[in-house]
């Protein structure tokens, strides 16, 4: 599985100046989540797998970001196939 990252779409220039930061924080983020989540899986379902991403990766942001962060729940849910599928390995 390749390295999960988080990419913005700003709608005005200070959120495009801010993108670059906000964006590697994020990704920092939901990869450190990743690895918390795929060294502890035990066997939960896809959902469940996905929601602890979500809640590992808010608890590894700044309490502003992590309220305001509303990721696409598709990609997330990816994340958390692959953790699923790769714990046979």
């Amino acid at each position: 599985m390749s390295e999960p990252h988080v990419t913005l779409d700003p709608r005005d220039p200070v959120q495009e100046k801010l993108r670059r930061p906000l964006e590697d924080q994020l990704t920092s983020a939901l990869q450190a989540a990743t690895e918390r989540v795929r060294a502890s899986y035990a066997g939960e379902p896809v959902e469940q797998v996905c929601q602890r991403l979500l809640d590992e990766t808010r608890a590894g942001l700044h309490p502003d970001i992590a309220a305001g962060f509303n990721p696409d729940m598709e990609e997330f849910c990816r994340v958390a196939v692959a953790i699923v599928r790769g714990a046979g390995t």
